[in-house]
């Protein structure tokens, strides 16, 4: 269970990293964000390779919507002009 969870928070961060590379710009999120927005885009890459495709997302779409995810997460954090 434990090895599990530390999996998944591993390869969050590196999902999630590497979405925050695809943003062009200053992305002021933290660390805990980025992890999760790498564990929710591996699971969205997952579930829209699925459907597209009929097997999972492989690293690329996972990477694609972490990128989203990243984005969504900066635009909610920015000041309203």
């Amino acid at each position: 269970m434990l090895g599990w969870l530390i999996s998944y928070a591993v390869s969050g961060l590196i999902i999630g990293a590497l979405g925050r590379l695809v943003i062009p710009g200053p992305n002021p999120i933290g660390c805990l964000a980025t992890m999760f927005a790498g564990i929710g885009g591996s699971m969205l890459g997952g579930l829209v390779g699925m459907a597209l495709f009929g097997r999972p997302g492989g690293l690329i779409l996972a990477v694609l919507c972490a990128a989203l995810l990243v984005w969504l997460i900066d635009r909610s954090r920015a000041p309203v002009r």
